[in-house]
């Protein structure tokens, strides 16, 4: 599909394409309440509780007052309601400000002042410096002679340096007044989101050019929210409007992540739905029953000899009203309040501030907090991630010489000096290819000094290289470029300008001589893509041994290559050139091909060498994960031997002999499986440990893996913990998160730059390291931070604590309803299973909303460990890792703890009152009383850290309970007149709760002794270690998963892996079934076991077929 855009005339697409209005909003006044109840009531937790609040409608089943449930279900859909219209409020406004910035824009002949939102598709729009773009331009004309401006794509890309744009060559010389009345036509695609593609075509009518075809490319347009800097003005045609620019079609909301906690709540909450329906089964049937046996026995029991057809339905109903608390109304607005803040705690975190650029951790993504604890694999980029991305030119091979072998700084060495300064041809044309074989763009001060702005930190340090051998790179327009060699200038014409892709892997400069009017092709790129295409019977031996030298020093390497072009051989090259340009159907692939036709031949002049440092702590920080018991994988697009050189330095793979690299290569289908068949037998019968076996592979090999032997690699990476990944495109990246993925690891993706995008949103968790390439890897991820090392304590700290709090706060949320839950059905017991509720609606909604509530909210706050600690002893990562706070196993002891105090307190409250002549609401507010009695020693049993807050929230709220009975005691018309008062005053109220805390309390502090003294987890271990100060002395692995070693394979016969075991088993070495060690004040804190990774038991994973 085609767009045909005509330029300068207000008829043509007047009613085709859209007017510039922004709008990003959700809703408005009209369809707010619909829409948002809409996607309220889409939930089945919703659907379920307006089923149950309509149903208490009905006065004749309803055994409490509506207002029990309509009053939290209002609240809660009330606090969402208002979430959302607060934050597209937001938005509107912003889209408002946008809307009404003033433009200049030319209407027949005239420039008009008007509102952005006005623009049409095919006006011509003025810009001045500094103005915002409204839209999306194609460039007519700029104040510079050249056509060139400047523009800052921050907002796009996230990339500060500023880019240069052109006008088309169709518009060069065109005088400004002219401009108001240029005609013509653009052929461009139809609205796309790809911010770094335009493929479109450009036809002025007459008089102003003769309707030749000039094709367009990015850089001659400017998008929507980018900056027109340092330059005058600039004026163009508007090609995209509204939400149809680039920028629009960006926009959009990502598809929410589910964690692993939120689909273990969603299996649980259907659990005791099924639960509660078999409940309310038998109970009703129980109920019709004893109506139709025993109640009709009874004197005061009047039932009418024939009932409505929907008699038998009545008893089930009022039990499915009464036992509809078993799930929690507030669990979800509890969870999404915590996880808001989990989120505001890693933006307060000033220990997670990157002090040199200020930056501090931010996470975007506030609903996945808990599953930072439970990351299994972590993914990395290299360059930027690891490294600091700030390149340091250190050595060179020039014509088989090496420079800066000796001193390790090439700038520094005498022999390079001398070559250059005695005028050698090959050292001159080496250092002219680093100067102007790039993007960069020299800026002037006005005092005369020269900076530059380059998108890739290569090539900046190249052109300040060459720079400081006085090949000076200061002056660059649309076609000429300018360098200073000593005391000359030598200007070149640009003619063509072969720019690079990650399948070319170089980039290419086709310039004129100004001087001596010959035409030269300078290239740059890796060694891969220029030394195959070295001229007949040039050696590159040399250069070959140079790449793997510095490689091996873990340097970046990039080679240099230029030929001299004839001119027939260059017109009739362009030609082809100009037609794959102005082609709209496959132009990159078209251009790679006629490319090709010119870039072969060349002469290789020599190899840079690159430092990029390691960032401060990375070692570190890997060694502390790794303990953790996380995996690593390197994705990067550099050289095999510079990446695992790197991989070594940061303790990503262990030295030989203790590590071991396992190589896949091969350029064809059988090699690869060849290498495939010998990596896999190894993994599977290697005698060192899993986590210093590494595989090895390039983009070319994992392309022909992926695409033919899927189920084999899916198997290697089951078996290997440590994975290095050269050459790799960003789609390749994003597949490798994929197959992880598939596996059921949790998989967390770092990286810096714009092509870690599509990994880092494909993973579980994306991290965003704002680095120098901008900022657009950190706004796409769920969390950003300044440096790599903040992210152990990302994981470690927030994560963890996330985990376990939230596992605490989901499983007393249904604990607590639970407990008065099955208060109502023994009470059914001695009430002829009638359904009849013991608890007053008031009381009922009170302690849903406020008395259970306010205090597992201040859990928030707990910390199971200090900080130290936990950074000390990443190993206990484990038991989030696996699942062990939050599973089948330790939601049924939350289950079998609500069904024993529901059980103590129905027991000692009826016992205690139903004898002596006591109203019912005076039973009922006793066991209420049990209740949040029960539940504040629960609270304090079960909170680790004490705080004032958590105090006054436990304790305070107590307090409260009784406070706020008093009152409605108070008042004539609440139905508990005086009865607050009278309990109070009465012994046997008071030696009543003391039983019920006692027979409540007692068995689960026993029970929590025994355990705590005999049977320790290594979490209790390190607790008592805190409080007692007693040092640790070492410190083992766990490993949560062991592995098998199969000793026969069949080649690339790969049998499916088989069910991995339920995430809730006991997966550390310290379940029920391993040895544990009591705990003796003369007992060292040697606790931490390390245990051979190379049992018997099965190694499994739940891998889905690819």
């Amino acid at each position: 599909m085609k767009r045909y855009v005509y330029i300068n005339d207000d008829e043509s697409s007047q009613d085709l394409y859209c007017a510039n209005r922004i709008s990003n909003t959700k809703y408005n006044l009209w369809n707010f309440l619909p829409k948002n109840l809409w996607e309220q009531f889409s939930r089945f937790m919703n659907q379920y509780f307006l089923l149950i609040a309509c149903l208490q409608l009905w006065s004749l089943i309803t055994p409490v007052n509506p207002a029990s449930t309509w009053g939290p279900l209002i609240f809660i859909f009330a606090v969402s309601a208002t979430k959302e219209a607060w934050d597209d409020y937001n938005r509107y406004q912003s889209d408002k400000k946008a809307n009404e910035q003033k433009v200049w824009v030319v209407r027949q002949g005239i420039k008009k002042h008007i509102e952005a939102q006005d623009i049409r598709v095919g006006n011509i729009v003025w810009l001045r410096e500094n103005d915002e773009v409204p839209c999306d331009l194609v460039l007519l004309g700029t104040s510079d002679p050249q056509g060139v401006c400047y523009v800052e794509t921050a907002a796009l890309d996230g990339e500060t340096d500023l880019k240069t744009r052109v006008i088309p060559s169709a518009c060069v010389g065109i005088d400004l007044e002219l401009l108001h009345k240029i005609k013509g036509v653009i052929e461009c695609p139809v609205p796309n989101k790809d911010i770094r593609r335009f493929d479109a075509n450009l036809r002025l009518f007459p008089p102003f050019i003769d309707n030749d075809l000039y094709s367009l490319t990015i850089k001659n347009t400017i998008l929507q929210s980018c900056y027109l800097r340092n330059t005058e003005w600039a004026c163009g045609v508007a090609v995209y409007t509204g939400n149809e620019t680039k920028l629009g079609m960006s926009r959009g909301v990502p598809e929410p992540k589910l964690t692993a906690v939120d689909a273990m709540i969603d299996k649980l909450t259907g659990a005791i739905f099924v639960f509660q329906i078999v409940v309310v089964m038998v109970l009703g049937v129980a109920g019709n029953v004893w109506k139709d046996t025993e109640a009709r026995k009874q004197w005061y029991v009047e039932y009418p000899e024939e009932g409505p057809w929907y008699e038998l339905l009545i008893i089930p109903l009022r039990f499915e009203l009464l036992c509809s608390i078993m799930i929690p109304i507030s669990i979800k607005v509890s969870l999404d309040l915590v996880k808001s803040l989990y989120a505001k705690f890693i933006d307060w975190d000033n220990k997670m501030i990157d002090h040199e650029t200020g930056t501090p951790a931010h996470a975007t993504n506030t609903a996945i907090s808990e599953d930072l604890g439970q990351v299994e694999y972590i993914l990395t980029d290299k360059t930027g991630t690891l490294t600091e991305n700030k390149m340091i030119f250190r050595r060179c091979c020039i014509s088989g010489i090496f420079y800066g072998n000796e001193t390790g700084d090439a700038l520094k060495d005498a022999r390079l000096l001398s070559a250059f300064a005695s005028g050698s041809p090959d050292v001159i044309r080496f250092l002219t290819v680093m100067a102007i074989c790039n993007t960069v763009l020299p800026i002037q001060s006005k005092s005369g000094g020269i900076s530059y702005k380059a998108q890739s930190q290569d090539e900046d340090a190249l052109v300040q290289a060459a720079a400081q051998l006085h090949m000076v790179f200061f002056n660059k327009s649309a076609n000429t470029l300018e360098i200073k060699f000593n005391t000359s200038t030598i200007r070149y014409e640009v003619l063509e300008t072969l720019e690079f892709t990650s399948d070319r892997k170089r980039m290419s400069l086709v310039l004129r001589d100004c001087q001596s009017e010959k035409i030269i092709l300078l290239s740059k790129g890796a060694d891969e893509s220029i030394l195959p295409y070295a001229r007949a019977g040039q050696q590159t031996r040399t250069f070959i041994e140079a790449v793997e030298q510095y490689a091996q020093l873990g340097l970046r390497t990039l080679c240099l290559a230029w030929r001299e072009l004839e001119e027939e051989e260059y017109q009739e090259w362009s030609l082809m050139f100009k037609e794959a340009s102005s082609t709209l159907v496959d132009r990159e692939w078209r251009l790679a091909e006629v490319c090709q036709r010119l870039e072969h031949d060349l002469e290789v002049l020599g190899v840079t060498a690159i430092e990029d440092r390691l960032q401060d702590g990375v070692p570190e920080t890997i060694e502390t994960l790794r303990k953790a018991g996380i995996n690593f994988w390197m994705l990067t697009g550099d050289k095999q031997n510079t990446a695992i050189q790197i991989a070594l330095s940061c303790n990503f793979v262990s030295p030989e002999p203790k590590g071991q690299l396992l190589l896949i290569d091969g350029k064809t289908e059988d090699e690869v499986r060849r290498s495939l068949e010998r990596v896999l037998l190894t993994m599977r019968i290697t005698t060192s440990e899993p986590k210093d076996v590494a595989f090895v592979v390039d983009g070319w090999a994992l392309e022909i893996a992926l695409k033919h032997y899927r189920k084999a690699f899916t198997e290697l990476a089951i078996l290997s913990r440590t994975a290095i990944c050269c050459r790799v495109t960003p789609s390749q990246k994003a597949q490798l998160v994929e197959i992880l993925k598939s596996c059921d690891y949790k998989t967390l993706a770092i990286g810096d730059g714009g092509n870690d995008v599509r990994m880092i949103q494909q993973a579980d968790i994306g991290v965003g390291i704002s680095g120098r390439e901008g900022l657009q890897a950190a706004r796409a991820a769920d969390y950003s931070i300044g440096k790599f090392r903040f992210l152990s304590r990302l994981i470690l700290v927030h994560g963890r604590y996330s985990y376990n709090r939230t596992a605490f706060l989901s499983q007393y949320s249904f604990y607590k309803s639970l407990v008065i839950c099955f208060i109502q059905i023994f009470f059914s017991f001695i009430s002829g299973v009638s359904g009849t509720s013991l608890f007053n609606s008031v009381s009922l909604m009170a302690y849903n909303v406020f008395y259970t509530s306010i205090p597992v909210l201040v859990s928030v706050v707990d910390k199971d460990l200090s900080e130290e600690t936990v950074m000390q002893h990443p190993q206990i990562l484990f038991y989030c890792q696996a699942g062990r706070l939050l599973n089948p196993s330790t939601f049924a002891g939350w289950f079998g703890r609500s069904l024993f105090h529901a059980i103590v307190v129905f027991l000692i409250s009826i016992h205690a009152y139903a004898y002596e002549k006591s109203e019912m609401e005076e039973i009922s507010l006793v066991a209420l009383s049990g209740c949040i009695w029960l539940q504040a020693f629960v609270m304090t049993l079960e909170t680790n850290s004490f705080t004032i807050l958590q105090h006054l929230a436990v304790w305070g709220n107590l307090v409260a309970f009784y406070i706020i009975n008093c009152i409605f005691s108070a008042l004539p018309q609440s139905g508990m007149y005086t009865i607050m008062f009278r309990l109070c005053r009465e012994p046997s109220y008071w030696i009543t709760l003391f039983l019920i805390v006692a027979a409540g309390m007692g068995p689960i502090l026993a029970l929590k002794f025994f355990r705590y003294t005999y049977r320790p987890s290594k979490i209790n271990t390190l607790q008592q270690a805190e409080r007692l100060g007693g040092p640790i002395l070492t410190l083992g692995n766990i490993d949560p998963l062991q592995r098998s070693i199969e000793k026969e394979v069949s080649p690339l016969s790969i049998t499916q892996p088989k069910i991995r075991n339920p995430v809730f088993e006991p997966l550390l070495s310290d379940s029920p079934n391993a040895t544990r060690r009591s705990f003796g004040p003369k007992t060292p804190f040697d606790f931490f076991q390390s245990e051979s990774r190379l049992s018997s038991s099965s190694y499994t994973r739940n891998c889905k077929d690819n």
